[in-house]
């Protein structure tokens, strides 16, 4: 989708954007307001291949999408009416260029309880760089091999699972994840 095409599709208004991986901690734009934030609906997955901001053609890692099921908690950011054709060219510039995430306005519950819609980022399952069936030590080696423009991949992971824990969510799988691309990695455990 062009961002001409989700401007007109968008009400009138402030918009909120749903963080769950790198947006949580660096979303790159200003906001009036930030919330924990829960989606219903969509669970957060280690499933798209990164050959820019976390690898190489080379040697990809692996970074965070939004899927279809369960829930996922996170960051929701509000964009005064203002400023959000900035807001979304920035992110269609960081989030759109291999079209692997189609943005959509997902229903989310902002603490204390109030229901908005806010765009995510959500994986494109028929994209190339799409990954479907990995185990464990796949991802943790495509985690672990992972350096690109934004820095190492393992860096990346270690971020979202402090800033989910700074929500109160643990995420088990995903520090197995890290924990194993960690031992694999050269530079070991060492941030």
């Amino acid at each position: 989708m062009k961002i001409a095409q989700f401007l007109d599709s968008l009400p009138r208004g402030d918009l909120w954007v749903f963080g769950y991986g790198s947006l949580m901690w660096s979303p790159g734009f200003r906001c009036t307001e930030k919330r924990t934030a829960l989606a219903y609906g969509y669970h957060r997955a280690l499933c798209i291949l990164s050959s820019r901001y976390r690898g190489t053609p080379e040697k990809p890692g692996l970074v965070m999408g939004l899927c279809r099921g369960g829930s996922c908690w996170g960051i929701a950011f509000r964009v005064p009416a203002i400023g959000v054709r900035r807001v979304l060219t920035a992110l269609w510039k960081r989030e759109m260029l291999n079209k692997v995430y189609k943005p959509t306005l997902i229903p989310v519950t902002v603490s204390p309880g109030r229901r908005i819609h806010a765009l995510a980022f959500v994986a494109d399952t028929a994209h190339r760089q799409f990954v479907r069936e990995l185990d464990l030590h796949g991802r943790a080696q495509l985690v672990a091999q992972g350096i690109g423009q934004r820095g190492r991949c393992v860096d990346y992971i270690r971020n979202t699972l402090e800033h989910m824990l700074a929500l109160g969510v643990n995420d088990p799988h995903l520090a197995k994840i890290l924990d194993l691309a960690l031992d694999l990695s050269p530079e070991g455990k060492r941030p």
